[in-house]
């Protein structure tokens, strides 16, 4: 059974910075995160396989952060220089569909946390 928990949303204005963790079990090799906005689909965000190659959506290079602890089963995400457009709740995911790639735009998941809502103000 797969159980995941994010935590470390909040609000913060433009150009501020997060991080979120996400614990769980149930992953597999690739782990991720995704988001969803209000009133839009939800969008991969990142993700990374057990060898450590990550993957980002366009609109997050350079800006946020995957990685996972030691023992896997903690996944992170350093948000900095945080814009309006960050704004969703993001979810982390698990339970990873592995014929599928290990890339922010492929990656399937079957399980899905409760989310942590990111608020940035401009």
């Amino acid at each position: 059974q797969v159980y995941l928990e994010e935590s470390g949303g909040g609000s913060v204005q433009a150009g501020g910075s997060l991080i979120l963790s996400c614990e769980g079990t149930g992953r597999g090799s690739c782990m991720g995160w995704f988001r969803q906005a209000p009133e839009k689909a939800r969008e991969g965000v990142a993700v990374i396989n057990s060898a450590g190659k990550v993957s980002y959506a366009e609109s997050v290079k350079g800006r946020f952060t995957i990685s996972r602890g030691n023992a896997n089963n903690t996944l992170y995400l350093q948000m900095n220089n945080l814009e309006p457009d960050d704004t969703a709740v993001y979810y982390c995911a698990g339970d990873y569909l592995a014929w599928t790639p290990c890339t922010v735009a492929a990656a399937k998941f079957g399980a899905w946390g409760q989310g942590t809502r990111v608020t940035v103000s401009s």
